[in-house]
């Protein structure tokens, strides 16, 4: 079994209403396709996934770019707007509704290794480490903007644009009018 199958199977077994959703779709192959390679998963009829091969038809593709994979992975919600689906819609959307929704249980996959009070805290530690990379890439980035919008000027704000814009349309039209009377008073 392929990697990917394995993890997809891992987190189908710690929720059976995916494996039900998933079994209404049994022989059923999906083919996520993100140009350079491709994945191709076939449903089982208890609900997991098992490898494809290669010459079997897909029912439904999903084409990915592989640039949009960071930008699905920070916004799960908006995953829909970066990806092209082709094929059986409603066997798409089982596997939206499933991509939305089906979480690792990290917790409980090191609780079995470690135990339980240790794996509550190796979790929220993992979570704080992130929150705080989060907010410190937030913070230097705010920075780095501000430093190239106001001591280092080599950005410029949205609006300061907009008026620009605006100055030099009205300033095109000044001069459209202004060539106008000059030209009917050299017609006189």
């Amino acid at each position: 079994m392929k990697p990917a199958a394995a993890v997809v199977n891992h987190l189908l077994a710690q929720e059976a209403w995916a494996r039900q959703k998933l079994a209404a779709h049994a022989r059923k192959v999906a083919c996520i396709d993100t140009g350079a390679a491709q994945l191709r998963l076939r449903v089982a009829a208890d609900g997991y996934v098992e490898d494809a091969p290669a010459e079997a038809a897909a029912d439904v593709t999903i084409r990915i770019k592989l640039s949009d994979l960071l930008l699905i992975a920070a916004n799960r919600e908006r995953a829909v707007s970066y990806v092209k689906l082709e094929g059986d819609a409603d066997f798409a959307n089982a596997i939206s509704q499933l991509s939305q929704n089906l979480r690792w249980d990290a917790e409980d996959d090191l609780s079995r290794v470690f135990g339980d009070i240790a794996a509550t805290r190796m979790v929220s530690g993992a979570r704080g480490l992130f929150e705080t990379i989060r907010t410190t890439h937030q913070k230097l980035t705010e920075n780095v903007a501000e430093y190239f919008l106001e001591e280092q000027p080599m950005l410029i704000r949205p609006r300061m644009l907009q008026d620009f814009s605006a100055d030099v349309v009205r300033l095109r039209d000044d001069l459209e009018r202004l060539s106008k009377r000059i030209e009917k008073l050299e017609r006189r």
